[in-house]
């Protein structure tokens, strides 16, 4: 993986919880149509990691580059292009599965093709616009979040376990969306307990606590 000017590149960064190290000079670079599968035991740093990639942690050590600046001094533009997606749902319990759509589509933009009511269709909750998030099943309350796929432009998703809660024709209608993603030049990583099955792009994993990737054949 090269050319860190045209993506996302992670420079050699370090992170410790409590006393234990989780990993130490981690380096590498994600472009335009590649997918990085981040894999380990519980514990071993899988959502740290992510979290610093998102801005949303800091590192020891190292730092996390966005077309080849700091993201702290990309921020804008940083955070145009992205789509984090974490352990929790990331919605507002007291808003209707529409009006947290919408506060999402004001915030991230989105595709002009794609509708909000379009986009719960497509994750199995046409007829649910309406209701509060916080009447709505575990399972549902993550559709809500995974419909901000259908809506946003952004080109780097990376996903904390989004198959948590779903059934396996949500996992096949999901693995569908990122294969479409990869193949118009998304960058995608994900982390998940679950087999993941992608055909489109250039795959990589990252076992924790290993520094180097490997390719996926």
């Amino acid at each position: 993986m090269t050319d860190a000017s045209a993506g996302l590149h992670v420079k050699s960064i370090s992170c410790t919880r409590g006393y234990r190290d989780l990993f130490s000079a981690l380096d590498f670079q994600l472009r335009p149509g590649q997918v990085l599968r981040v894999e380990g035991k519980n514990g071993s740093g899988k959502t740290s990691l992510l979290r610093i990639m998102a801005g949303l942690a800091q590192p020891l050590e190292g730092e996390v580059l966005w077309q080849g600046q700091k993201i702290s001094h990309a921020e804008s533009n940083y955070l145009e292009h992205l789509l984090f997606l974490g352990h929790r749902a990331g919605i507002k319990y007291e808003l209707t599965a529409m009006e947290n759509l919408c506060m999402a589509k004001s915030l991230h933009g989105s595709k002009a093709d794609n509708g909000i009511e379009d986009a719960l269709s497509k994750v199995g909750l046409f007829g649910f616009e309406d209701i509060p998030c916080g009447q709505l099943s575990a399972g549902q309350k993550r559709r809500v979040a995974l419909a901000q796929l259908f809506l946003t432009r952004a080109s780097c998703w990376i996903l904390d376990e989004p198959y948590t809660s779903l059934d396996v024709v949500a996992v096949a209608m999901l693995e569908k969306l990122f294969d479409e993603h990869i193949d118009n030049g998304g960058m995608l990583v994900i982390t998940s307990h679950q087999p993941v099955t992608l055909q489109a792009g250039e795959q990589h994993r990252l076992v924790l606590p290993k520094t180097q990737l490997e390719p996926l054949i």
